[in-house]
């Protein structure tokens, strides 16, 4: 098997996505703007010694977290949302091999459009439309502001589809394990073993002061990434994220032995996107460099 790779894309992703050929990515993962009408920005910080600091570094050492700018990423406003979507899922539809998976994230504002629309695209070509669809995934957290007019709305919506709705590849045993919620009713083996997740994921969002933290404003955990990818594709398979922004598909990917196509139009995404990925090499065999941004002619 050849050694995982990254080809990132510094692009507009619909024509970048037009460039690929036919049935040629096993798994798709995109994590669009949701449409909420606020201006993106990533942060960057610096850490400072500081014993009463906010932050634990080497060897114990206490550092304090400053803020240093805050630089637009991109504006999240559209008149026509699904009217943006839809071209890009098309192209996705038609890049997909025939036992590929598709995962659309967005939030309960949006999620019930993009599923009226992905049962249209999953039609063209003779495809069976809303059968291709599996699961809509709910990934719950518990973080942030808590409104007092209303629910908090604590969950994003993952919606998996995939080519064909009766071959596809699906390995559940390759899922990390969560804890029993009753741990006493089932016995110390399967306690100590833990179960597979269901269609509702507990998993904190990524910690602002945390190790994974890049700054950069959608970040989504390594963790959801991961599960994604150890289930839905296989060693030496190819993940595609066009909508890539902080890069964390692709870093899921290349740490479970996949290559991975990233597309972003972002210069500061693709930077650290390159970043990113370049430090997996580094950790891991150590002799592969993240190759630089390409872009379509």
């Amino acid at each position: 098997m050849a050694s995982p790779s990254v080809t990132i894309l510094e692009a507009d992703n619909l024509p970048a996505l037009a460039g690929l050929p036919d049935s040629s990515v096993d798994l798709i993962y995109v994590d669009p703007p949701f449409n909420t009408g606020v201006t993106q920005r990533r942060t960057r910080i610096r850490t400072v010694r500081d014993v009463a600091g906010d932050r634990t570094g080497f060897g114990g050492q206490r550092y304090r977290t400053e803020k240093l700018a805050s630089a637009p990423i991109y504006t999240d406003a559209f008149d026509d949302y699904v009217g943006f979507l839809r071209p890009r899922m098309v192209e996705a539809h038609r890049v997909l091999k025939p036992t590929g998976s598709l995962f659309l994230h967005l939030d309960a504002r949006e999620v019930h459009y993009g599923k009226i629309m992905l049962d249209e695209v999953f039609a063209l070509r003779g495809g069976a439309g809303r059968r291709c669809f599996q699961n809509e995934i709910i990934w719950a957290y518990d973080y942030g502001a808590r409104p007092t007019r209303r629910w908090p709305a604590k969950h994003d919506n993952i919606l998996w589809y995939t080519r064909d709705p009766d071959d596809y590849t699906f390995h559940l045993d390759a899922s990390d394990r969560i804890p029993y919620m009753a741990p006493g009713l089932v016995g110390a083996e399967k306690a100590a073993r833990g179960k597979t997740p269901t269609d509702v994921w507990w998993h904190t969002i990524v910690s602002p002061t945390g190790k994974e933290k890049t700054g950069y404003p959608t970040q989504k955990p390594l963790g959801i990434l991961e599960r994604i990818v150890r289930v839905h594709s296989n060693p030496g398979d190819t993940v595609l994220d066009f909508f890539a922004g902080s890069g964390t598909a692709g870093v899921a990917a290349l740490r479970n032995g996949r290559h991975a196509i990233l597309i972003d139009q972002s210069p500061a995404a693709c930077a650290l996107m390159r970043k990113r990925c370049a430090e997996v090499f580094v950790n891991g065999a150590g002799s592969f460099e993240a190759p630089s941004p390409e872009k379509p002619q």
